[in-house]
């Protein structure tokens, strides 16, 4: 990995269930679209809440993946 060149992109991702479930959400989908995802910064949490409960959870996250050579 010494030429490797590593590229960041941000992205939002949801959940009704859980914040790991959103974050997960998130990474299976870059995963589906990019080559050599490497990791995720989780930058923002957020949660809606509807009629006193929370409805849905809202990660935004920065995922870097390794460019091909």
């Amino acid at each position: 990995m010494s030429n490797a060149v590593a590229k960041v992109i941000e992205l939002n991702a949801s959940s009704s269930k859980s914040i790991e479930d959103a974050v997960e959400n998130g990474i299976r989908r870059a995963d589906t679209t990019l080559d050599n995802v490497e990791g995720a910064w989780i930058q923002d949490i957020k949660c809606v809440v509807k009629n006193g409960k929370i409805a849905e959870w809202r990660v935004n996250m920065k995922v870097t993946f390794l460019l091909k050579e």
